[in-house]
């Protein structure tokens, strides 16, 4: 029996709060008992359950709309216009813009409202700037907290990214030398790519013009030999071989000699803004600082058997040149490589 007794208490206190949850969930239910008993004409009882209601509070603003205007138009039914004013007077101070319908209200009550708010205009106009100054701070408001929602989580998500990343220092030690080798090295050990192109381009342009110039200058020499007579020989014969230009090769001469001279005038004088440049940005050492995402370890991964690996950042291959010095039977060599 006690057992009993213990889990019909037990029910009730369980379904005590389900039931007040429904109730506030669907709204206050005597509002609603109050609405059907105005359709049944029990206007009395209306516009005092009505205000009893109203006095106890607790009641969300339609509601408080709604009974206002059950015990408005009660008391105006009733004939008791003062008691009618005033709730619809609170009614309106709730909702400047409220009106009645006519097809469902008489028209002395929709009437007798439009007399009210005519008298009340000035205060309505005042209720409704108030009521939208309220709603644009409400708005700036809503949108404030979701500016702020959204830049805590960015917050949080790069405090994530960062917790997961590693900083690099890498040094770098640069050869004086790659400074005086021609074709733009000093540039590409440097890092200045574009730059090293337009050397490397130039000087072998006009190194290959200064080549092409001289082996054509030289395709102008003919040889002939020229025997002479009455020597000391012993038989008084003797033969020499000589090397000229063609008089009628003269204007050829002079245009491949002037090339020549100008692009090996012109190699060396971007050599020379070469190696210059080159000098002024040297510097023994580079430290470069770059952030890595390091590899999230194997006891973290949130399934069993399954390890997160964050992805390696690929290394991209620079331009680099390199000079070595090797020792030769007549003295010192050495060797240039240019790597892209």
């Amino acid at each position: 029996m006690n057992r009993g007794l213990a889990l019909i208490t037990l029910w009730l206190v369980l379904w005590h709060p389900t039931v007040s949850l429904a109730q506030d969930a669907a709204g206050d239910p005597e509002v609603a008992a109050l609405r059907a008993s105005f359709d049944y004409g029990k206007y009395a009882e209306v516009l005092d359950r009505a205000g009893a209601r109203i006095d106890r509070g607790g009641l969300s603003e339609d509601e408080l709309v709604e009974l206002h205007k059950l015990a408005g138009l009660a008391a105006f039914n009733l004939g008791r216009t003062e008691e009618a004013s005033r709730h619809l007077r609170a009614l309106l101070r709730l909702d400047p813009d409220f009106s009645l319908d006519p097809f469902v209200v008489p028209p002395p009550a929709v009437a007798f409202m439009e007399g009210i708010k005519s008298e009340m205009g000035n205060e309505l106009e005042f209720l409704r700037q108030e009521r939208r100054l309220r709603q644009e701070r409400e708005k700036a408001e809503a949108e404030r907290r979701e500016r702020e929602r959204v830049e805590a989580e960015v917050l949080r998500r790069r405090a994530e990214e960062l917790a997961g990343q590693v900083t690099v220092r890498t040094v770098e030690k640069r050869n004086f030398l790659v400074n005086f080798v021609p074709f733009g090295a000093g540039q590409f050990q440097q890092g200045r790519n574009s730059l090293g192109i337009v050397f490397a381009a130039t000087e072998g342009a006009l190194a290959v013009t200064s080549i092409i110039s001289y082996f054509a200058y030289e395709s102008l020499f003919e040889e002939r030999t020229i025997e002479l007579d009455n020597v000391l020989d012993e038989d008084g014969k003797a033969s020499i071989t000589v090397r000229f230009i063609p008089t009628n090769r003269e204007r050829q001469r002079d245009t491949w000699q002037l090339l020549k001279l100008a692009s090996a005038a012109g190699f060396y004088t971007i050599y020379a803004l070469g190696v210059v440049d080159a000098l002024y940005h040297h510097e023994d050492e580079v430290v470069r600082t770059s952030v890595e995402t390091r590899e999230a370890p194997e006891g973290d991964s949130p399934r069993a058997g399954l390890s997160l690996t964050a992805p390696r950042r690929t290394r991209i291959a620079r331009p680099a040149a390199t000079v070595g010095l090797y020792p030769t039977d007549g003295g010192l060599g050495a060797a240039f490589s240019l790597s892209f």
